[in-house]
């Protein structure tokens, strides 16, 4: 079940003036279940992207970096799920492309001005035929307010569609933002997460809007760990459509920052949903790291706790053996560590002072906060003024059910 994470309402979820979304169920890998989106796009639109760091991305992940690369005026986003069309070598491109072509001519565009996207079972073929198949059924549910649908289609292992919205006012005009996530497990993403796609109706320059993407993940998905394993699929995708009245032209200012502020806020609450509703999770924990000499350094410390299957079994257990931490932090790679320095809370209980444990920690304060469903690690390692968080979860049965079991 997840972690205090309800499934968003429809009603609050903002149209994106030049998006609209259609989805079918296609049967790709199980019958009776939406498993097709289609996204399409106004002419002029900007899109802008980041990809999985593991060597063996998915063939729509190659084609994605391909086509973004070229300039091509993107028109449409194609996901599919079920199947990730990952280690399938030179077929794989072929069906990706092939499935691109069927959804441009229906759109009436070039096969170059469409994205694919998969999430599902790695190495085995996509089922290009009931992929094509059930594009029309996409086509013909076309429109703005489709959001929870879509959130909805792009679901495997989820328990909770993800959805988020936000419309700020920056300048004097009203800026909408709206994004759907998935991911559940398979979570460490090195740039971004399993599947996500903002959309906004500012106008941004192409490779302004790659530079805030950027931004974005570095402080939301690239600060999230369920399992510590990169997905071969990984995207997260953001769509500027130029339809309202803002426009963004200089990474300097009060539009850009506020701007800026405003994509950060919906793609951290995307990837916090994420954590929320990870595999089996049972507990949301916040590493958050001070005193570190950078933000990287910072991070480096925060995931060693974060993957740490001792630490996350420990939590599960509500058991306070919080010298695991200590020794996740001591193996972090920072080679001029001083433990004298070091301290830790877990919330408001002082746990280790100077490197050990702090004389008036008691154990029963320790296992009084390990059993919240909400828990906040914070290590200072007095070395400098950086500071990052993490999110993550606990390590409990389910997870190792829920993925012994995938495939059946």
């Amino acid at each position: 079940m997840a972690v205090k994470l309800l499934a968003p309402d429809a009603m609050s979820l903002f149209a994106v003036a030049g998006v609209e979304l259609g989805w079918a169920e296609a049967g790709i890998r199980k019958s009776g279940r939406k498993d097709l989106l289609v996204m399409r796009i106004a002419d002029g639109a900007s899109v802008a992207g980041v990809f999985t760091q593991n060597r063996f991305a998915a063939a729509p992940v190659l084609l994605c970096r391909e086509r973004l690369a070229g300039a091509h005026n993107i028109r449409a986003l194609l996901v599919n799920t079920g199947n990730a069309n990952a280690g399938t070598g030179e077929a794989g491109l072929v069906a990706a492309r092939a499935s691109c072509e069927a959804l441009a001519q229906l759109l009436g565009c070039d096969a170059k001005q469409v994205l694919p996207f998969s999430t599902g079972v790695i190495m085995e073929a996509l089922p290009t035929d009931r992929l094509v198949a059930g594009l029309p059924q996409a086509i013909s549910q076309l429109a703005a307010d489709q959001w929870l649908q879509a959130a909805h289609t792009i679901m495997t292992t989820d328990t909770v569609p993800k959805a988020m919205s936000r419309q700020v006012d920056i300048d004097g005009s009203r800026v909408t933002l709206t994004g759907i996530a998935k991911g559940a497990g398979m979570i460490r993403p090195d740039m971004a997460t399993m599947l996500c796609f903002i959309a906004t109706d500012a106008a941004v320059a192409p490779q302004l809007l790659q530079a805030l993407t950027r931004r974005a993940a570095d402080q939301s998905f690239n600060r999230i760990t369920i399992d510590g394993d990169t997905s071969t699929n990984d995207s997260f995708m953001v769509i500027a459509t130029g339809r309202g009245p803002v426009r963004i032209d200089t990474n300097r200012g009060i539009l850009f920052e506020a701007f800026s502020a405003a994509l950060i806020e919906v793609a951290r609450a995307l990837a916090q949903a994420i954590i929320r509703d990870g595999e089996g999770a049972t507990k949301f924990i916040e590493v958050r790291v001070e005193q570190a000499t950078t933000e990287s350094e910072a991070a480096r410390v925060a995931y060693a706790v974060a993957h740490s299957p001792l630490v996350k079994t420990a939590f599960f257990a509500s058991d306070p053996n919080l010298g695991r931490i200590l020794a996740a932090v001591g193996y972090a790679g920072i080679a001029d560590l001083e433990p004298a320095r070091v301290q830790m809370y877990l919330d408001d209980v002082y746990v280790v002072r100077d490197g050990g444990r702090h004389p008036a920690y008691l154990e029963e304060d320790g296992q009084r906060v390990m059993k919240k469903s909400e828990i906040v690690i914070c290590l200072q390692l007095g070395r400098g003024q950086a500071s990052t968080s993490v999110w993550t979860t606990d390590l409990s049965h389910d997870y190792v059910s829920i993925n012994a079991d995938y495939r059946s």
